[in-house]
Protein backbone atom coordinates (compact mmCIF):
# COMPACT_ATOMS: atom_id res chain seq x y z
CA UNK A 1 0.00 0.00 0.00
CA UNK A 2 1.43 3.37 -0.93
CA UNK A 3 1.34 6.26 1.20
CA UNK A 4 -1.22 8.09 -0.47
CA UNK A 5 -3.86 4.85 -0.13
CA UNK A 6 -2.62 4.76 3.76
CA UNK A 7 -3.52 8.45 5.01
CA UNK A 8 -6.75 7.72 3.07
CA UNK A 9 -7.42 4.30 4.92
CA UNK A 10 -6.14 6.17 7.71
CA UNK A 11 -8.96 8.88 7.54
CA UNK A 12 -11.45 6.46 6.60
CA UNK A 13 -10.94 5.06 9.97
CA UNK A 14 -11.18 8.19 11.70
CA UNK A 15 -14.60 10.03 9.55
CA UNK A 16 -16.71 7.32 8.83
CA UNK A 17 -18.03 9.13 6.41
CA UNK A 18 -14.59 9.84 4.56
CA UNK A 19 -14.83 8.32 0.95
CA UNK A 20 -11.21 8.82 0.67
CA UNK A 21 -9.12 10.48 -2.10
CA UNK A 22 -10.06 10.44 -5.78
CA UNK A 23 -6.34 11.02 -6.97
CA UNK A 24 -4.45 10.16 -3.35
CA UNK A 25 -0.93 9.89 -5.67
CA UNK A 26 -0.97 13.27 -5.03
CA UNK A 27 0.10 12.85 -1.40
CA UNK A 28 3.17 11.55 -2.71
CA UNK A 29 4.52 15.16 -3.41
CA UNK A 30 4.22 16.33 0.00
CA UNK A 31 8.39 15.89 0.43
CA UNK A 32 8.81 17.58 -2.60
CA UNK A 33 10.78 20.41 -0.65
CA UNK A 34 12.89 18.85 1.65
CA UNK A 35 14.15 16.59 -1.00
CA UNK A 36 14.76 19.72 -3.40
CA UNK A 37 15.90 21.36 -0.44
CA UNK A 38 18.51 18.52 0.38
CA UNK A 39 19.36 17.82 -3.14
CA UNK A 40 19.85 21.44 -4.39
CA UNK A 41 23.55 23.59 -3.91
CA UNK A 42 23.07 26.05 -1.22
CA UNK A 43 22.49 29.37 -2.00
CA UNK A 44 25.44 31.74 -2.54
CA UNK A 45 25.43 35.01 -0.50
CA UNK A 46 27.00 37.56 -2.79
CA UNK A 47 26.78 40.50 -0.30
CA UNK A 48 25.01 43.60 -0.37
CA UNK A 49 25.00 44.74 -3.83
CA UNK A 50 21.98 46.94 -4.22
CA UNK A 51 20.39 48.88 -1.87
CA UNK A 52 16.39 49.52 -1.97
CA UNK A 53 13.87 51.62 0.30
CA UNK A 54 12.12 48.18 1.25
CA UNK A 55 14.88 45.87 2.11
CA UNK A 56 14.10 45.74 5.84
CA UNK A 57 10.57 43.61 4.28
CA UNK A 58 12.90 41.61 2.20
CA UNK A 59 15.12 40.80 5.26
CA UNK A 60 12.37 39.65 7.60
CA UNK A 61 10.94 37.43 4.47
CA UNK A 62 14.66 36.03 4.25
CA UNK A 63 14.89 35.23 7.43
CA UNK A 64 17.44 37.52 8.46
CA UNK A 65 15.11 39.72 11.24
CA UNK A 66 15.32 36.83 13.78
CA UNK A 67 14.53 32.88 14.04
CA UNK A 68 10.94 33.22 15.01
CA UNK A 69 10.09 34.66 12.07
CA UNK A 70 12.27 32.66 9.95
CA UNK A 71 10.19 29.58 11.74
CA UNK A 72 6.97 31.09 11.86
CA UNK A 73 7.08 31.72 7.72
CA UNK A 74 8.35 28.32 7.15
CA UNK A 75 5.54 26.51 9.33
CA UNK A 76 2.86 28.52 7.01
CA UNK A 77 5.30 27.52 4.04
CA UNK A 78 5.06 23.97 4.64
CA UNK A 79 1.74 23.77 5.94
CA UNK A 80 0.39 25.89 2.59
CA UNK A 81 2.21 23.11 0.80
CA UNK A 82 0.78 19.85 2.33
CA UNK A 83 -2.89 21.66 2.05
CA UNK A 84 -2.76 22.28 -1.93
CA UNK A 85 -1.31 18.56 -1.97
CA UNK A 86 -4.56 17.51 -0.26
CA UNK A 87 -6.58 19.56 -2.15
CA UNK A 88 -5.27 17.89 -5.51
CA UNK A 89 -6.08 14.52 -4.09
CA UNK A 90 -9.44 15.63 -4.21
CA UNK A 91 -10.96 14.13 -0.78
CA UNK A 92 -14.39 12.82 -0.76
CA UNK A 93 -16.86 12.45 1.89
CA UNK A 94 -19.82 10.08 1.41
CA UNK A 95 -23.08 11.92 1.52
CA UNK A 96 -26.44 10.50 2.78
CA UNK A 97 -27.71 7.36 1.61
CA UNK A 98 -30.04 7.93 -1.58
CA UNK A 99 -32.81 5.14 -2.50
CA UNK A 100 -34.29 7.07 -5.36
CA UNK A 101 -37.84 5.46 -6.35
CA UNK A 102 -38.47 3.34 -9.59
CA UNK A 103 -41.85 3.39 -11.78
CA UNK A 104 -41.88 0.49 -14.52
CA UNK A 105 -42.80 -3.35 -14.32
CA UNK A 106 -41.38 -6.37 -15.82
CA UNK A 107 -42.83 -7.20 -19.29
CA UNK A 108 -42.31 -9.74 -21.87
CA UNK A 109 -43.15 -9.21 -25.36
CA UNK A 110 -44.62 -12.54 -27.18
CA UNK A 111 -44.40 -11.85 -31.41
CA UNK A 112 -45.82 -14.64 -33.56
CA UNK A 113 -43.42 -15.53 -36.21
CA UNK A 114 -46.03 -18.12 -37.85
CA UNK A 115 -46.07 -18.40 -41.35
CA UNK A 116 -49.34 -16.74 -41.41
CA UNK A 117 -47.46 -13.21 -40.35
CA UNK A 118 -46.35 -13.27 -43.75
CA UNK A 119 -50.27 -12.69 -44.69
CA UNK A 120 -50.08 -8.88 -46.86
CA UNK A 121 -53.58 -7.55 -45.36
CA UNK A 122 -52.38 -4.84 -43.64
CA UNK A 123 -52.20 -0.76 -44.85
CA UNK A 124 -49.11 0.84 -43.17
CA UNK A 125 -48.84 4.74 -44.76
CA UNK A 126 -50.70 4.23 -47.34
CA UNK A 127 -48.75 1.09 -48.45
CA UNK A 128 -49.96 -2.68 -48.39
CA UNK A 129 -47.74 -4.62 -45.89
CA UNK A 130 -47.49 -7.63 -44.38
CA UNK A 131 -48.80 -8.77 -40.82
CA UNK A 132 -45.45 -9.06 -39.27
CA UNK A 133 -44.07 -5.45 -40.81
CA UNK A 134 -47.42 -3.64 -39.11
CA UNK A 135 -46.55 -5.25 -36.06
CA UNK A 136 -42.87 -4.50 -36.25
CA UNK A 137 -43.82 -0.52 -36.55
CA UNK A 138 -46.49 -0.62 -34.08
CA UNK A 139 -44.49 -2.03 -31.23
CA UNK A 140 -41.69 -0.36 -31.78
CA UNK A 141 -43.53 2.87 -31.16
CA UNK A 142 -44.72 1.41 -28.00
CA UNK A 143 -41.05 0.57 -26.83
CA UNK A 144 -40.35 4.18 -27.25
CA UNK A 145 -42.74 5.20 -24.86
CA UNK A 146 -42.24 2.67 -22.18
CA UNK A 147 -39.54 4.62 -20.61
CA UNK A 148 -38.56 2.36 -16.96
CA UNK A 149 -39.86 -1.10 -17.68
CA UNK A 150 -37.56 -3.88 -18.36
CA UNK A 151 -38.71 -5.42 -21.29
CA UNK A 152 -38.04 -8.28 -22.93
CA UNK A 153 -38.67 -10.20 -26.31
CA UNK A 154 -40.06 -13.69 -27.56
CA UNK A 155 -40.47 -14.95 -30.54
CA UNK A 156 -42.68 -17.87 -31.25
CA UNK A 157 -43.57 -20.68 -34.24
CA UNK A 158 -42.76 -24.37 -34.35
CA UNK A 159 -40.89 -23.28 -30.95
CA UNK A 160 -40.47 -20.13 -28.46
CA UNK A 161 -37.23 -18.42 -28.40
CA UNK A 162 -36.14 -15.41 -26.12
CA UNK A 163 -34.44 -12.78 -28.54
CA UNK A 164 -34.09 -10.42 -25.62
CA UNK A 165 -34.02 -10.71 -21.61
CA UNK A 166 -35.01 -8.30 -19.38
CA UNK A 167 -33.75 -4.78 -20.42
CA UNK A 168 -34.09 -1.36 -19.73
CA UNK A 169 -32.04 -1.10 -23.45
CA UNK A 170 -35.30 -0.50 -25.49
CA UNK A 171 -32.98 0.23 -28.49
CA UNK A 172 -31.71 -3.36 -28.27
CA UNK A 173 -34.88 -4.91 -27.91
CA UNK A 174 -36.19 -2.82 -30.96
CA UNK A 175 -33.58 -3.97 -33.02
CA UNK A 176 -33.75 -7.72 -32.39
CA UNK A 177 -37.77 -7.04 -33.06
CA UNK A 178 -36.46 -5.05 -36.46
CA UNK A 179 -33.83 -8.70 -37.70
CA UNK A 180 -36.67 -10.82 -37.30
CA UNK A 181 -38.38 -12.53 -39.69
CA UNK A 182 -41.12 -14.73 -41.14
CA UNK A 183 -41.06 -18.45 -39.65
CA UNK A 184 -37.54 -17.36 -38.23
CA UNK A 185 -38.61 -19.99 -35.48
CA UNK A 186 -40.82 -22.29 -37.69
CA UNK A 187 -43.98 -21.85 -39.81
CA UNK A 188 -46.51 -23.19 -37.12
CA UNK A 189 -47.60 -22.00 -34.03
CA UNK A 190 -46.65 -23.05 -30.19
CA UNK A 191 -48.63 -20.72 -28.20
CA UNK A 192 -48.70 -22.20 -24.93
CA UNK A 193 -44.64 -22.70 -25.06
CA UNK A 194 -44.36 -19.15 -25.87
CA UNK A 195 -46.05 -18.68 -22.60
CA UNK A 196 -44.23 -21.25 -20.51
CA UNK A 197 -40.87 -19.66 -21.49
CA UNK A 198 -41.89 -15.91 -20.95
CA UNK A 199 -43.59 -17.12 -17.14
CA UNK A 200 -40.54 -18.82 -16.85
CA UNK A 201 -38.30 -15.60 -17.61
CA UNK A 202 -40.66 -13.32 -15.46
CA UNK A 203 -40.62 -15.82 -12.58
CA UNK A 204 -37.12 -15.52 -11.79
CA UNK A 205 -37.10 -11.82 -11.24
CA UNK A 206 -38.62 -10.09 -7.55
CA UNK A 207 -42.00 -9.87 -6.81
CA UNK A 208 -44.02 -7.53 -8.60
CA UNK A 209 -45.87 -6.33 -11.53
CA UNK A 210 -45.23 -9.30 -14.17
CA UNK A 211 -46.74 -9.23 -17.33
CA UNK A 212 -46.78 -10.47 -20.86
CA UNK A 213 -48.26 -9.11 -23.94
CA UNK A 214 -48.45 -12.01 -26.77
CA UNK A 215 -49.52 -11.37 -30.48
CA UNK A 216 -50.85 -13.86 -32.85
CA UNK A 217 -52.79 -14.37 -35.97
CA UNK A 218 -53.35 -18.04 -35.17
CA UNK A 219 -54.51 -21.13 -33.60
CA UNK A 220 -51.88 -23.08 -31.33
CA UNK A 221 -50.79 -25.70 -33.54
CA UNK A 222 -47.19 -26.84 -32.21
CA UNK A 223 -45.28 -27.24 -28.85
CA UNK A 224 -45.61 -29.25 -25.58
CA UNK A 225 -47.59 -26.94 -23.70
CA UNK A 226 -51.29 -26.69 -23.82
CA UNK A 227 -52.43 -22.80 -23.88
CA UNK A 228 -55.02 -23.33 -21.12
CA UNK A 229 -52.18 -24.85 -19.12
CA UNK A 230 -49.78 -22.55 -20.08
CA UNK A 231 -52.52 -19.79 -18.55
CA UNK A 232 -52.56 -21.49 -15.41
CA UNK A 233 -48.79 -21.89 -14.36
CA UNK A 234 -48.94 -18.07 -15.03
CA UNK A 235 -51.71 -17.08 -13.15
CA UNK A 236 -50.31 -19.54 -9.89
CA UNK A 237 -47.03 -17.24 -10.69
CA UNK A 238 -48.78 -13.85 -10.76
CA UNK A 239 -48.02 -13.01 -14.08
CA UNK A 240 -50.76 -11.26 -15.88
CA UNK A 241 -50.97 -11.85 -20.29
CA UNK A 242 -52.49 -9.53 -22.11
CA UNK A 243 -53.81 -10.99 -25.71
CA UNK A 244 -53.80 -9.76 -28.85
CA UNK A 245 -55.64 -11.70 -31.95
CA UNK A 246 -54.23 -9.85 -34.81
CA UNK A 247 -54.85 -10.11 -38.61
CA UNK A 248 -57.95 -9.10 -41.21
CA UNK A 249 -60.26 -10.90 -42.94
CA UNK A 250 -58.10 -12.27 -45.17
CA UNK A 251 -55.34 -12.34 -47.03
CA UNK A 252 -56.81 -10.74 -50.23
CA UNK A 253 -56.12 -7.37 -52.31
CA UNK A 254 -58.26 -5.88 -54.74
CA UNK A 255 -56.82 -5.20 -58.53
CA UNK A 256 -55.62 -1.87 -56.94
CA UNK A 257 -53.68 -3.59 -54.01
CA UNK A 258 -56.18 -2.21 -51.40
CA UNK A 259 -56.68 -4.90 -48.64
CA UNK A 260 -60.54 -6.59 -49.08
CA UNK A 261 -62.71 -8.95 -47.71
CA UNK A 262 -62.71 -12.10 -48.99
CA UNK A 263 -65.81 -14.67 -48.95
CA UNK A 264 -65.67 -16.77 -45.91
CA UNK A 265 -65.82 -14.19 -42.87
CA UNK A 266 -62.95 -13.97 -40.46
CA UNK A 267 -59.41 -15.37 -40.21
CA UNK A 268 -58.61 -18.44 -38.65
CA UNK A 269 -57.49 -16.89 -35.15
CA UNK A 270 -58.48 -18.18 -32.27
CA UNK A 271 -60.03 -15.64 -30.46
CA UNK A 272 -61.83 -17.93 -27.98
CA UNK A 273 -58.77 -19.46 -26.68
CA UNK A 274 -57.06 -16.10 -26.45
CA UNK A 275 -59.78 -14.52 -24.08
CA UNK A 276 -59.47 -17.51 -22.00
CA UNK A 277 -55.87 -17.22 -21.36
CA UNK A 278 -56.46 -13.56 -20.42
CA UNK A 279 -59.38 -14.15 -18.00
CA UNK A 280 -56.93 -16.91 -16.46
CA UNK A 281 -54.36 -14.36 -15.65
CA UNK A 282 -56.53 -11.27 -14.93
CA UNK A 283 -55.11 -9.86 -18.44
CA UNK A 284 -57.74 -8.21 -21.70
CA UNK A 285 -57.95 -9.96 -24.24
CA UNK A 286 -57.98 -7.90 -27.60
CA UNK A 287 -58.43 -8.27 -31.29
CA UNK A 288 -57.08 -5.67 -33.98
CA UNK A 289 -57.94 -5.89 -37.76
CA UNK A 290 -55.49 -3.57 -38.84
CA UNK A 291 -52.51 -1.25 -37.80
CA UNK A 292 -55.11 1.39 -36.31
CA UNK A 293 -56.40 -1.00 -34.00
CA UNK A 294 -53.37 -2.35 -33.21
CA UNK A 295 -51.86 0.62 -31.72
CA UNK A 296 -54.71 1.85 -30.50
CA UNK A 297 -54.45 -1.70 -28.15
CA UNK A 298 -50.69 -0.50 -27.40
CA UNK A 299 -51.89 2.68 -26.07
CA UNK A 300 -54.57 1.05 -23.66
CA UNK A 301 -51.84 -1.60 -22.05
CA UNK A 302 -49.41 1.29 -21.36
CA UNK A 303 -52.09 3.35 -19.58
CA UNK A 304 -51.85 0.39 -16.72
CA UNK A 305 -50.13 2.34 -14.17
CA UNK A 306 -46.74 1.30 -13.35
CA UNK A 307 -46.26 0.12 -9.88
CA UNK A 308 -43.45 2.14 -7.56
CA UNK A 309 -40.26 -0.08 -6.35
CA UNK A 310 -37.45 1.15 -4.69
CA UNK A 311 -34.34 1.65 -6.55
CA UNK A 312 -30.58 1.02 -5.91
CA UNK A 313 -29.78 2.32 -2.83
CA UNK A 314 -26.48 4.53 -3.35
CA UNK A 315 -24.37 7.05 -1.39
CA UNK A 316 -22.85 10.10 -3.75
CA UNK A 317 -19.98 11.40 -2.96
CA UNK A 318 -19.19 15.17 -2.31
CA UNK A 319 -16.31 17.28 -3.48
CA UNK A 320 -13.92 18.73 -0.08
CA UNK A 321 -11.19 19.79 -2.36
CA UNK A 322 -12.13 23.56 -1.92
CA UNK A 323 -11.99 23.27 2.36
CA UNK A 324 -8.14 22.39 2.03
CA UNK A 325 -7.39 24.64 -0.88
CA UNK A 326 -8.94 27.54 0.99
CA UNK A 327 -6.79 26.72 3.88
CA UNK A 328 -3.89 26.98 2.07
CA UNK A 329 -4.67 30.39 0.30
CA UNK A 330 -4.88 31.49 3.63
CA UNK A 331 -2.08 30.01 5.02
CA UNK A 332 0.10 31.45 2.17
CA UNK A 333 -1.58 35.23 2.54
CA UNK A 334 -0.55 35.21 5.93
CA UNK A 335 3.07 34.23 5.41
CA UNK A 336 3.40 37.04 2.97
CA UNK A 337 1.51 39.56 5.82
CA UNK A 338 3.61 38.37 8.65
CA UNK A 339 6.84 39.84 8.89
CA UNK A 340 4.51 43.15 7.80
CA UNK A 341 2.70 42.23 11.62
CA UNK A 342 5.60 41.60 13.51
CA UNK A 343 7.13 45.18 12.59
CA UNK A 344 3.31 46.87 13.42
Amino acid sequence: MDGGAQVSAWLSALLPSFAGFAWPWWLLALPLPWIARRLLPPKRDAGAALKVPYGDRLSAIAGTRGPAIARGIGLLAWLAWALLCVAAARPQQLGPVLQPPQQGRDLMLAVDLSGSMSDEDMALGGTTVDRLTAAKAVIADFLQRRAGDRIGLIVFGLRAYVLTPLTLDHDTVRQQLQDSAVAMAGRETAIGDAIGLAVKRLAKQPAGERVVVLLTDGVNTAGMLDPTKAAELARDNHVRIHTIAFGGYGAGLSVFGVPIQMPGGDDTTDEAGLKRIADLTGGKAFRARDTDDLAGIYREIERIEPVDRPGEAVRPRVERYPWPLGAALACGLLAVAWPRRRRA
